[in-house]
């Protein structure tokens, strides 16, 4: 099947367009989502008096309905998702899910997922901003905006529990004030910002909108708990960050790369920032709660002149900044506090928001990046290997805002994608997309692209996807097609979730994994699994847990383990052999038998090195 088939089975419905309020009331401290909460709303006090204050706010909340009614009615929205329903189905009749996977699953979800990140517990972050608008014809995010209106938001989902509203947990972020003369503390603004894990699990997020001036940098420096789901908030950077990039190296400290400063859009700034700070221990063990920590100035600068740039550190324990401008591709030494020039990328051209890759290259970690994505006229991928560039197979067509995806058996998956940023091949910030770009697309080992299956909402700016331990694909984001496409409006649910089944899973029984006896481990240290299919399993591999945004995913790492030996129902693997194979932290398990079908993932987390720049924190209380 052809990008064309699915063009002429999926044709666009019009769009036409509302405005509305806010989110929930942030509240400080985690709660269960109430799908049935209405959001705030200013009440009447006369009505308020005379009727008690909730039939007054239920009065409130249907004028408010009405009025958005009029800007773009519920029936465009429901027939739009209906359309593109149908659609789907016709679509992917013909693709074999033995063969290409299948999207077996849809539902609603509270956040628009901006930001993701799939947490060592299993359960996934999902933030982004507290929407100023309904209308997806409309900016609903409060990027101009000072004041409490310029606000944060965050939920978990938890997939153990199904896909319901009770599958959701609000983790509202610190409320802060912000230095924008309002004097209107708020929960943090950290929408737009960069992230990356820490070697014990918990998510560092900087930067942000402090809103105004086209987007100006927040200063902000938060970390998300995911064992007691709670934010903590650290000491402020020395500069904003508004679209920064930030990875994790092989000494688990944090780097933070560009990003408009706090002056305003157009103010890219050159500094680079650690976190934690060098003299400050690397956070290890669960109990390490990072509050209160202070960043420090890496001695080289990055002067990229566009924002989020792919950042990777590889085998050689090296940082690799590949700018979105050809000739601004760098090599940071984090020993030495340098930087190095790199050839310009082939494609002599700037690129847009799109994917990069560091492609599985066995035991000893990634040595190679893969760029794609980033420029609809341009199809071509482009690896870096060795310090040197070459142009390799091409996707079906250029797109920009992807998501590419390691899976377990070492493919690479592409959903989501758009035209431009939110052009979508019918002017700005309209709905009606290009609607080839559902269309997903898979790389095999020897780096031979095809077509799958489409996705039920065409996802672009803000798209996400991440892979889940039981090996399915979570999709989600762009708020302008969620908001196009929600089936009530008036509730909390305005964002959207598909889950792909990849086609390791219509392929028969899946190898098991049972116990993982020890799931702190140093490097080059064995680690002995139970399995009752412990014979069928010819591959064991790390795949580390996506953290992304703007199709920027520092995180992603896929490592071959070698099975040093069997008996029974155990097998002993061995570990990576450094740190700079991979940085330390938690990673995914999964055992593969011969048809490349992988088991559940089961949780290891990678010591530091004793006696590094991590603090000599050599174990944790698991």
């Amino acid at each position: 099947m052809t990008a064309t088939t699915v063009l002429a089975a999926a044709a666009p419905v019009a769009a036409l367009s509302h405005h509305g309020g806010h989110g929930d009331t942030p509240s400080a401290t985690p709660g269960e989502l109430n799908p049935g909460a209405a959001k705030p709303v200013v009440v009447d006090p006369d009505e308020a008096a005379a009727l008690g204050k909730e039939h007054a706010e239920e009065h409130a909340r249907t004028r408010k309905a009405l009025r958005g009614v009029g800007e773009y009615p519920q029936t465009t929205r429901t027939e739009r998702l209906n359309a593109l329903t149908s659609s789907q189905a016709t679509a992917n009749a013909g693709f074999d899910p033995a063969e290409f996977g299948r999207f077996r699953e849809y539902f609603q979800s509270p956040d628009f997922a901006a930001h993701i990140a799939l947490l060592p517990t299993g359960k996934v972050l999902l933030f982004s901003f507290e929407r100023i608008e309904t209308n997806p014809q409309k900016e609903p995010a409060p990027t101009d905006t000072i004041g409490k209106e310029n606000a944060g938001r965050a939920y978990l989902w938890d997939p153990t529990k199904g896909t319901g509203p009770t599958s959701f947990t609000k983790v509202t972020p610190p409320v802060v004030n912000m230095p924008d003369g309002k004097n209107e503390p708020r929960p943090a603004p950290f929408f737009c910002a960069g992230h990356s894990f820490l070697p014990n699990g918990m998510l560092g997020v900087f930067g942000g909108n402090l809103g105004g001036n086209g987007g100006s940098g927040a200063k902000l420096s938060l970390v998300f708990d995911p064992w007691q789901e709670v934010w903590y908030q650290n000491q402020d950077m020395a500069v904003g960050r508004w679209y920064p990039s930030v990875v994790t190296g092989a000494d688990g400290r944090q780097l933070i790369m560009s990003g408009q400063s706090e002056l305003g859009w157009g103010t890219p700034t050159p500094i680079v920032e650690r976190f934690p700070a060098k003299n400050i221990p690397v956070p290890f063990l669960k109990t390490d709660k990072p509050q209160g920590y202070a960043v420090d100035r890496f001695k080289a600068d990055a002067p990229f002149k566009w924002d989020y740039p792919h950042l990777f550190s590889l085998r050689d324990g090296k940082i690799y900044g590949l700018g979105r401008s050809p000739e601004q591709q760098w090599l940071f030494d984090i020993n030495s506090e340098t930087r190095t020039d790199l050839p310009a990328r082939p494609d002599a051209m700037k690129r847009n928001y799109g994917s990069a890759v560091p492609l599985p290259a066995g035991f000893k970690g990634p040595d190679s990046v893969l760029i794609l994505g980033g420029n609809r006229d341009d199809p071509n991928t482009y690896q870096l290997v060795g310090g040197k560039w070459s142009t390799e197979k091409p996707r079906a067509f250029g797109r920009t805002q992807d998501d590419t995806l390691l899976m377990p058996d070492a493919t690479l998956l592409t959903v989501n994608g758009s035209f431009d940023i939110r052009d979508y091949g019918n002017g700005d910030k309209n709905p009606n997309a290009d609607l080839k770009y559902r269309q997903t697309e898979m790389r095999d080992e020897n780096g031979n692209w095809r077509l799958g299956p489409v996705q039920r909402l065409p996802r672009g700016y803000h798209s996400n996807a991440v892979v889940l331990p039981d090996g399915r694909v979570m999709v989600t984001g762009d708020e302008l097609q969620q908001l196009a496409n929600d089936p009530d409006i008036t509730d909390d649910m305005n964002g959207s979730i598909e889950i792909y089944e990849p086609a390791y899973l219509q392929q028969g029984s899946r190898p098991n994994l049972g116990i993982v006896f020890n799931p702190t481990v140093g490097y080059n240290e064995k680690i002995t699994v139970s399995s009752s299919t412990a014979t069928e399993v010819t591959r064991a591999v790390l795949l580390a847990p996506t953290t992304a945004t703007h199709s920027v995913n520092t995180s992603q790492r896929h490592l071959d383990l070698r099975i040093k030996s069997r008996s029974g129902n155990f097998l002993e693997l061995q570990a990576p052999p450094s740190a700079a194979a991979a940085p330390p932290g938690y990673y995914m398990l999964f055992l593969l038998n011969e048809e490349g079908v992988p088991s559940t993932a089961g949780w290891v987390q990678l010591k530091p090195t004793s006696g590094g720049q991590t603090g000599g924190q050599t174990s944790a209380d698991n």
